[in-house]
């Protein structure tokens, strides 16, 4: 057992490339999730953990937001290898206590990776960085919280507070701190939807009425066809693999829209299985479609086209349940094919041969995440696979619907509870009509609006609950310069990570109770709750004894805080809610529409499913009260030559921006990260060679350029002119301006670059030059509208 962390960080020049992998799983995964597990955990901790993992009776993986089977159908390991790296790290035996911070200096630890910082182990109690202090120090919680109300209580405004939330964040957690940022008087709560599956958020709730998936687990095994489309489920979903197979064995055919052919979608040999152990394994994907970056909205043009050209349509549920059908039926009449083989960089042929397979389906799933969402388009696409939803009336019936793949273990729930920059009125009103006060109405700060708050002066106190927003966020350079301006940042986590390093002027670290950890707060065993991607509610409990005894619970801290900043204003309370988590699942009950009967609800094994209209009774909560049709223009993202389209993706070895190891066996890397895939012929067209350090350049349309300095060129089978590198080292290549259009969320995916041989006089790994045009004079949330294209849209 290994419980002292590793002493040197990454050391790039061990990296080596082998050949990608054409197998998801098998015994490997099983190999290499016990290994991580005893050498952090041992022998007793590891099954502690691991046996209790998406159970009934235990704790909620943090890992991802796949949906459990039902009670009766879970395995007695239902979890996959992430699910078991996500578990060691937070059960980790290492301890990150006052001498560790006494031995390193701010300075120190910020030119440390998050790999390293998070392999250190888990805090042991809450430490403060003075003004002007070179290194953490021990502080009370008391202390603490008196800090944190004498910052809050002395702003100007109380927009001038923005208080961020993780996807990793409990239900209850979520409802208190919602309601503690609305007495205290701000809409500032952004969170890592604003990152990652805003772009869905927005575009679903026009459309259908609601921002969630239309689907259950159920749907995903008795569908026909299944596509997924900018999403790799193998590293990022692996349970995912699972219910694939389960379709595959039912009959289903599976498409894979992605520029990568990733493992998991060739084939997948699940561990829990003989074949999967000995044999050959479920072929999955039957058809690749490897798009061109930035080519999805216009592949997904074609496929409509196509199945309208053939009379492939529901008529009845077209009349019956949509609006404005003739005028985007007109449109994609009109379709320019040239256009669309620019985009997608596919053949006619094989975009008919997708076409044959959905018109031979009466039942089709489509799933979607990040390869869709973080584009300035994003929008426009995922509204285009609804568009194609709809033709075929592939929503509210068995079998079928829409299905976004949320990538944070209770993002959906937090949204649900209330963490939202842009509340509904309604919401509001019964916040009001519960606790007896006027919550603010203003729109508040999304992520990327806290970032430019910060660094023009507008906002004072960042409080972070959970997350590593500054490696999360794009502009890597300029959120961390944002982030130093502010008098006060404070962050509730469990491990170091780089935003603790890049602090304002005081700074805390809260260290808060684990998922896989008892919670004992108020005297009484407390549990929690969170909800899937799709939609299912249920509780969680963890089994093992704290890492610290001065840890204390997310709704502990949040509580604490607010008695410490509001007092008695607004009578709100704060105790009862700390005491017994019950009292917040009943105001719970009252105030979230679809949570009547929240407390004795997840009583039930497996917990249950919140109401969504489009999905039970294809009804649709929209302006037009139908389904919407939407017209979108067809885009090509031009490239200069000489440049290539980069997104920023993971490595199967990390969860977010949480590093596990330095191992991609997937794609054939190991012992680094800082590489950049490119296609062989792009190599040689650009005079590079397979294996040279080249420096990675963004070019933006302002005159502006971000630079990430010394990545290894892995020559990989990618469509010419697209290339790929791990976030968060590739995020300060994209601005903050560069954001998909409606909903904000950085465009991560469709970055045009550079690629120029590495000269050693460049700046160390990790920082990035950034020419910054000056501060302008720009609004809040939703008004921000300026944005930083790499070239013009036709």
């Amino acid at each position: 057992m290994s419980r002292k962390p590793p002493s040197q960080d990454i050391d790039e020049s061990e990296l080596e490339v082998e050949g990608s992998a054409h197998a998801a799983a098998g015994v490997t995964a099983v190999a290499v999730s016990m290994k991580r597990a005893l050498e952090q955990m041992g022998p007793v901790r590891t099954a502690q953990t691991l046996l209790k993992l998406n159970q009934v009776d235990g704790f909620d993986c943090q890992g991802c937001a796949w949906p459990d089977p039902d009670p009766e159908h879970r395995h007695t390991a239902e979890f996959c290898e992430n699910g078991a790296k996500a578990v060691t790290e937070e059960a980790t035996l290492r301890r990150v206590d006052a001498d560790f911070f006494r031995e390193h200096s701010l300075e120190e630890l910020a030119g440390k990776t998050d790999y390293w910082l998070g392999q250190q182990g888990r805090i042991t109690e809450p430490m403060v960085k003075r003004v002007n202090a070179t290194h953490y120090e021990p502080i009370t919680w008391d202390g603490a919280f008196e800090l944190i109300g004498r910052h809050l209580n002395g702003l100007t405004s109380p927009d001038e507070a923005v208080f961020y939330t993780s996807g990793k964040t409990s239900n209850e957690a979520a409802f208190a701190y919602q309601l503690f940022a609305r007495a205290f008087g701000t809409n500032n709560l952004p969170d890592c939807s604003n990152m990652c599956h805003e772009s869905t958020s927005v575009g679903l709730a026009e459309v259908i009425g609601i921002g969630k998936a239309s689907v259950t687990l159920e749907d995903v095994h008795n569908a026909e066809l299944i596509i997924i489309a900018g999403q790799n489920p193998g590293t990022n979903h692996p349970r995912m693999l699972t219910a694939l197979e389960i379709a595959k064995k039912n009959g289903a055919k599976i498409i894979a829209v992605n520029p990568l052919k990733e493992a998991g979608l060739v084939r997948f040999k699940n561990p829990q299985k003989a074949k999967g152990v000995v044999g050959h394994g479920t072929e999955m994907a039957d058809l690749h479609l490897p798009v061109r970056i930035n080519g999805d909205l216009a592949l997904f043009q074609a496929l409509s086209a196509l199945l309208l050209e053939g009379g492939h349509l529901d008529r009845d549920f077209i009349d019956q349940h949509t609006y404005g059908f003739e005028a985007w039926a007109d449109h994609l009449r009109a379709l320019d094919w040239d256009l669309v083989l620019r985009s997608t960089g596919l053949t006619r042929a094989v975009i008919e041969e997708a076409a044959r397979m959905l018109a031979a389906s009466s039942k089709t799933v489509i799933c979607w995440a990040m390869g869709i969402t973080q584009h300035r388009n994003g929008v426009a696409t995922v509204k285009e696979i609804s568009n194609l939803a709809f033709l075929q009336g592939n929503i509210g019936k068995p079998g079928a619907g829409l299905f976004p793949v949320r990538g944070h273990s209770n993002v959906q729930g937090d949204r649900t509870m209330g963490i939202w920059e842009r509340p509904p009125g309604h919401f509001l009103d019964s916040l009001r009509d519960e606790f007896g006060f006027e919550p603010p109405r203003e729109h508040g700060f999304d992520a990327v609006a806290a970032v430019k708050a910060f660094r023009d002066g507008r906002a004072k106190v960042f409080f972070g609950m959970g997350g590593n927003f500054v490696s999360a966020m794009s502009d890597t350079a300029v959120t961390e310069d944002a982030l130093r301006q502010a008098d006060l940042t404070v962050h509730v986590s469990t491990k170091p990570n780089r935003s603790h390093v890049v602090t304002g002027r005081e700074a805390l670290i809260l260290p808060a109770l684990g998922r896989s950890e008892k919670d004992l707060t108020g005297g009484r065993s407390q549990r929690v709750t969170v909800e899937d991607s799709v939609c299912s509610v249920h509780a969680s409990q963890g089994p093992l004894k704290p890492a610290s005894k001065q840890l204390k619970s997310e709704v502990d801290i949040i509580c604490s805080m607010a008695l410490a900043t509001l007092g008695d204003r607004h009578d709100l309370p704060w105790r009862s809610f700390r005491d017994d988590y019950t009292e917040i699942r009943r105001r719970i009950a009252r105030v979230v529409p679809g949570c009547a009967g929240y407390d004795e609800k997840v009583d039930q094994p497996g917990g249950f499913v919140l109401p969504h209209p489009p999905r039970d009774s294809r009804t649709f909560p929209t302006e037009k009260d139908r389904a919407i049709f939407t017209v979108s223009p067809t885009e090509v993202l031009h490239v200069p030559e000489g440049r290539l389209l980069l997104q920023t993706m993971r490595s199967h070895d990390q969860f977010n921006t949480t590093i596990y190891g330095l191992d991609d066996r997937y794609r054939g890397i190991k012992n680094g990260r800082r590489v950049v895939f490119v296609n062989p012929d792009d190599i040689v067209a650009l005079g590079l060679e397979d294996g040279q350090m080249v420096d990675i350049v963004s070019e933006w349309q302002d005159g502006t350029e971000r630079m990430a300095p010394k990545f290894r060129v892995v020559s990989y089978d990618t469509p010419r002119g697209c290339t790929g590198a791990y976030y968060p080292e590739a995020n300060a290549l994209v601005p903050l301006d560069s954001k998909a259009e409606g909903s904000n969320q950085p465009a991560f995916k469709s970055v045009v670059v550079r690629l120029e041989p590495h000269a050693a006089e460049l700046p160390a790994v990790g920082r990035a030059e950034v020419e910054e045009p000056e501060a302008s004079e720009e609004g809040r949330g939703d008004e921000e509208k300026r944005h930083v294209e790499p070239d013009h849209l036709s």
